[in-house]
């Protein structure tokens, strides 16, 4: 796993954000992050995650600790790198 960082963006594995990407806004302890998508963007709720319920991507923004929804967007807005919705997995077609 890579380093955990505020900033870096990962891909939700688990429940009802099952592939929404989100972003790191604090590290609470070992085992658990504050993350957002924030929510207008990406759907993804401001929320404590355990960290076993996240993929790492690549990408990171620059952010303060605690940044709000609101600074979240700004970056996000001025830069390329807009987290977006994973692509959906096909449905199988009941027959």
């Amino acid at each position: 796993m890579s380093s955990i960082e505020i900033g870096s963006l990962y891909i939700k594995t688990t429940g009802r954000d099952k592939g929404k990407r989100c972003i790191i806004v604090d590290l609470i302890d070992k085992n658990f992050v504050l993350v957002t998508g924030p929510s207008q963007i990406t759907g993804v709720k401001r929320r404590r995650v355990n960290l076993k319920h996240l993929s790492p991507t690549e990408e990171k923004i620059e952010i303060k600790k605690g940044a709000t929804d609101k600074e979240i967007e700004q970056v996000l807005t001025k830069g390329k790198s807009t987290p977006k919705k994973a692509p959906a997995e096909k449905k199988r077609k009941n027959s």
